[in-house]
């Protein structure tokens, strides 16, 4: 079992909760290196980073002055990192106690993640002491399954597997020429997965909670721009026009690439909309006929939406609210 693991932090104006991702990462024993890259802050990151150094020469900060994106600022890490596996950590998280050990003592494995805490930023005090133990249960996750785990349903509690925070081996990656796609701000880490995935890498999850994930309404993936979407699906495609893959996969992909489609054409008919009027929005839909199912779905679904479950619940359900939630089950049939 290697005790040699970079914990990487990219940051932007996290300088509340930056302190406690980093003390998490290195109270762990077998984290080699934390390396904290700060994107472009406006806050003071930087100085939170610093003020979380446990002085055993393990923590590196490095701020860029521009905002680059979370592709850009984990790749800059990769380059300057030495340890054979890497882990990566959001500013707002943190990890529990132990979650390292428990995902390295498994073997056979390329990415290897664990369970996921959702909670709000007042369940984070003592969210340690709640965590259910969870048998770890490890199986290997293919891509198909990765796939069809990242495509989420209205009306049903997120779960994409997507969300998950693998230790990754160095090795698998250099030899694949794998880094992050630096024009993707959202589902980098999704396409990072599948495109390791697609040259076979072996990942596989154990059900065990190691890391606690804090949700908030104003996060970047409940705000990403509509221009992240069209880079998203595009992803897909340079995957499929990229690799050798069984006609099941690669139709997986496809679907996945066809929902982030349609929600792509559906939030560019609204912006056109809202920025130029409705007769734009309807000559986009001339101009472009293949988009008139996504939006008007998307535009039902809008409207109904509210008839769906009260807002209370569905933040409760995202572990707002005071709520906790397992991205994963207990067991594979969902039952403890």
């Amino acid at each position: 079992m290697t005790t040699d693991v970079c914990v990487i932090i990219a940051a932007k104006n996290a300088e509340s909760t930056i302190a406690r991702a980093v003390a998490s990462a290195l109270a762990e024993p077998e984290c080699a290196e934390v390396i904290v890259i700060d994107d472009g802050s406006s806050d003071d990151t930087e100085g939170a980073a610093h003020g979380a150094d446990d002085h055993s020469g393990r923590l590196t900060i490095v701020r860029l002055e521009s905002n680059r994106g979370p592709s850009a600022a984990r790749n800059h890490a990769l380059s300057i990192s030495r340890s054979p596996v890497l882990a990566i950590l959001d500013a707002d998280d943190f990890f529990l106690p132990g979650r390292l050990g428990r995902l390295l003592v498994e073997s056979d494995w390329d990415l290897i993640a664990d369970n996921i805490a959702f909670i709000d930023e007042a369940a984070a005090t003592d969210i340690a002491e709640k965590i259910e133990p969870f048998q770890p249960q490890p199986r290997l996750i293919g891509l198909i399954e990765f796939v069809e785990g990242n495509i989420s349903r209205r009306g049903v509690k997120r779960g994409e597997v997507g969300f998950l925070k693998p230790l990754m081996r160095r090795d698998f990656l250099e030899r694949h020429s794998i880094r992050y796609r630096e024009p993707l701000r959202l589902g980098e880490d999704y396409d990072l997965y599948l495109r390791a995935l697609a040259k076979g890498a072996r990942y596989k999850i154990i059900r065990s909670c190691g890391y606690a994930a804090i949700v908030r309404s104003n996060s970047l993936s409940g705000s990403h721009r509509t221009e992240d979407l069209k880079r998203l699906y595009e992803a897909d495609r340079m995957i499929l026009a990229g690799s050798t893959l069984e006609s099941e996969a690669a139709a997986a992909i496809r679907r996945h690439e066809r929902h982030i489609k349609d929600r792509y054409q559906h939030r560019h008919f609204l912006d056109l909309k809202r920025e130029r009027g409705a007769m734009a929005a309807v000559g986009y839909l001339i101009q472009q006929p293949d988009a008139v199912p996504a939006v008007t779905i998307g535009i039902l679904a809008d409207k109904t939406e509210r008839f769906r479950q009260p807002h209370s619940d569905a933040q409760a359900a995202l572990g707002g609210a005071g709520g906790l939630r397992y991205l994963l089950p207990a067991t594979a049939d969902g039952q403890r």
